[in-house]
């Protein structure tokens, strides 16, 4: 393949983007990667599609060598399977949906496993049939409220899905540890420095599930590892050590006292200290019950109903956390105070929640038997000695405040939580049986009864990860990608008005014709200076300048990544690269 700059869709940016926040979205736009269409739309420029069918390419190579077999589901789906398998109101405000002319919905396909379990249902009869995995490269939708960061998070984006079905658990759990084993093999390929963290499996549904984090500082997604065991989770699913439960009895009965302009913890806490309130001087924010009202929309409801959520006062609530818990349901912040006066805003205690029918809710720490400084349900009013089950009894637990580093590990007893954020690239779900239950799923076993096939689903962000590889592969002069998704080997630079120009493009058609990929710059009015940076911007591996010493029979080669930079006899260079190539693609 030779492409040639002088006529190459291909525009490159001096300046960054006003609109671009990330690296990779300002690199992706300025190197002439991509182009913004629409409100996280984005198409695809021949050095971007490039870089895409390369991981595809990647991943398909991995993919198929494990067993799976590539379908082409349609992206336009009628609602009805949604509808069956619930996940059309759990979507909500998240999908595309639109009519046809006769006023059948359809939707913009999210994900496809509703039609996975329906082709299979339609497919197959026989136990003999199994095991079988489907696979595709597709582009999904997801209505995002704010699209941004490029690529990163866009309303159309470029997805490898699969979805295993086995006849029993035990085959489903051999099938996930197939498409970890992949999937690592995948991102170790693609040169991205990951985590493969425990996971909450969302509108997915099913039990366990493991995300494959890119590491980087604009991540999206915090997640955690020990510092002395391989424990790593998203904070979304961080569950928190629980205290033992004590005698609720073993407390003073509840003290309510005055305690005027404290509209904060840390201003709770210095009243408290001051005062000896429940005849103590040594109250910390810990010690202390913060009750946060929330709305939770459940799917389909109209009507939002009052959550409120007991942390200690230490703690804030991490509403990501919350809505992970809560799903598919919507969460968001209580502001109707003027509806709810039962509600002392700044006051609130747990002692009345049961009375007035409102759902409450707390962390682990507030285990039974433990006792608080809470809110007294009273303008200008705390309790002492406030103790959970006897004062009150919460609804359950919820892990919903914050997760911090230094934390103590939840799978040993001696390890601290440290914090990274990361870019999810890589998502593995055992489902179960919650879709082919869904669509009565039900083949003819060997005991020549019905059996119900159990899913797995294993999805990449094909056109995310082009991202991520450029979060993680650049410099303040550009992109810088790996050998193996490169949109080309080599870049030829002709720097000079002589005989380099004519010379670069006929050793760019000698290296295309040995195999290679081969981005020649044939520009004519353009300086040298321009060319350059325009070549370390776009970030080919291998830059190859025809310059001044080329009468002399040589040309210069340079890395990318390490800036070396060595003089090549021009006999040599075809021979010498075509190698170095060769030793990057096993």
């Amino acid at each position: 393949m030779l492409l040639r700059m002088s006529t190459l869709l291909l525009r490159t940016l001096r300046e960054d983007p006003a609109d671009a926040e990330v690296p990779s979205h300002r690199l992706l736009l300025r190197a002439g990667y991509i182009r913004r269409a629409a409100p996280g739309g984005y198409t695809w420029l021949p050095l971007g599609k490039l870089v895409l069918d390369r991981i595809t390419e990647v991943i398909r190579s991995e993919i198929t060598a494990i067993g799976d077999q590539e379908v082409h589901f349609p992206a336009l789906l009628p609602a009805e399977p949604y509808r069956t398998s619930g996940r059309w109101t759990e979507y909500g405000d998240d999908i595309f949906t639109l009519a046809d002319r006769k006023g059948a919905e359809h939707l913009l396909a999210p994900t496809h496993e509703e039609l996975a379990a329906l082709l299979v249902k339609d497919l197959f009869t026989s136990y003999r049939d199994f095991p079988v995995t489907l696979f595709q490269v597709q582009t999904k939708f997801r209505d995002e409220a704010r699209p941004r960061a490029g690529v990163l998070r866009g309303r159309e984006f470029l997805m490898k899905d699969a979805y295993s079905f086995d006849l029993d658990e035990a085959g489903l759990q051999a099938a996930y540890d197939r498409h970890r084993g992949a999937y690592r093999r995948i991102f170790d390929r693609l040169g991205l420095d990951y985590t493969v963290v425990r996971a909450m499996s969302g509108a997915m549904g099913g039990s366990a599930s493991e995300e494959f984090l890119a590491a980087t500082p604009v991540g999206e997604d915090t997640f955690v590892g020990c510092t002395s065991c391989d424990y790593a989770a998203n904070t979304e699913a961080v569950s928190t050590p629980t205290p033992a439960a004590a005698d609720p009895d073993a407390h003073p009965p509840v003290e309510v006292h005055d305690t005027p302009d404290t509209p904060t913890i840390a201003s709770l806490v210095e009243l408290a200290n001051t005062r000896r309130l429940g005849g103590r001087d040594y109250w910390t924010a810990g010690d202390t019950l913060k009750n946060v009202v929330l709305t939770v929309r459940r799917p389909g409801a109209d009507l939002a109903e009052p959550l409120v959520i007991g942390v200690p006062g230490d703690r804030e609530v991490d509403l990501k956390r919350v809505e992970a818990a809560l799903a598919p349901a919507a969460v968001a912040v209580f502001e109707d105070w003027d509806a709810h006066p039962e509600l002392v805003r700044g006051y609130i205690g747990p002692q009345i929640m049961a009375k007035l029918g409102v759902r409450y809710l707390v962390d682990p720490r507030v285990a039974p038997g433990s006792a608080w400084l809470t809110g007294a349900n009273e303008p200008g009013r705390h309790a002492t000695h406030v103790v959970s089950g006897r004062d009150f009894t919460p609804d359950g637990t919820i892990e919903a405040a914050d997760v911090r580093a230094g934390d103590p590990c939840p799978s040993c007893s001696s390890g601290e939580l440290t914090i990274r954020r990361g870019i999810e690239v890589g998502h593995i779900f055992q489902l179960g049986r919650r879709y082919t239950d869904a669509f009565a799923v039900d083949v003819l076993g060997p005991a020549g009864k019905p059996v119900r096939p159990t899913m797995g689903c294993y999805g990449i962000g094909v056109s995310r990860a082009v991202a991520a590889v450029a979060e993680q592969h650049h410099d303040d002069r550009g992109l810088v990608w790996p050998a193996a998704i490169a949109p080309c080997d080599v870049h030829l630079v002709a720097a000079g008005k002589g005989p380099q120009l004519e010379a670069a493009v006929d050793l760019g058609g000698q290296l295309a014709a040995a195999g290679l990929r081969v981005l020649v710059d044939d520009r004519t009015g353009v300086s040298a200076g321009v060319k350059f940076a325009d070549a370390e911007l776009i970030g080919i591996p291998r830059t190859v300048v025809v310059g001044r010493r080329l009468a002399e029979g040589y040309v210069e080669l340079r890395d990318r990544a390490t800036g070396e930079r060595s003089e090549l006899p021009v006999p040599e260079l075809v021979d010498t690269l075509v190698g170095d190539v060769r030793r990057d693609r096993v």
